[in-house]
């Protein structure tokens, strides 16, 4: 088992720091979206986007870098479905994740990672378990 605890503190408003637990991560601002707050930084729903494309691109990467698969960078979009729920409450609905691996033409040890990187990801992994999040990969493909 392994943990950690970050720590939340309101600034102002809806305007909250978080600090992480190593002192080499520089604390990052949350607030909401009008009319609630000022729209200042990412509320927690796009921090969730966030770590939803970044665990699955490192997965990727780490998968195709372990099949011998030459990356030449990644790009991902991350698009999330607000929605409101029989109680009339929003709720992220669906998460739809496209991977934008660059990666040489003929990469053909890339379908290998294809049906397990997924799997690694312990933050979508995780999340599946109550918010639909399909992904698809589209390669970008580099000249060798």
């Amino acid at each position: 088992m392994s943990e950690f605890s970050i720590k939340i503190e309101q600034v102002d408003g809806f305007d909250f720091k978080v600090q992480f637990d190593k002192e080499q991560y520089k604390d990052l601002h949350l607030d909401e979206p009008y009319p609630l707050g000022k729209d200042s930084a990412p509320n927690a729903a796009r921090v969730l986007a966030a770590a939803i494309g970044n665990c699955l691109s490192a997965s990727l990467v780490f998968c195709l870098q372990r099949s011998g698969v030459k990356t030449q960078g990644m790009t991902s979009e991350v698009k999330v479905q607000i929605v409101r729920n029989e109680n009339k409450r929003l709720r992220i609905g669906k998460v739809d994740v496209t991977l934008h691996p660059k990666v040489a033409k003929d990469a053909e040890a890339m379908v290998k990672c294809l049906p397990m990187f997924e799997d690694f990801c312990t933050v979508t992994a995780s999340i599946r378990q109550g918010i639909e999040v399909d992904v698809h990969v589209t390669p970008e493909n580099t000249a060798a």
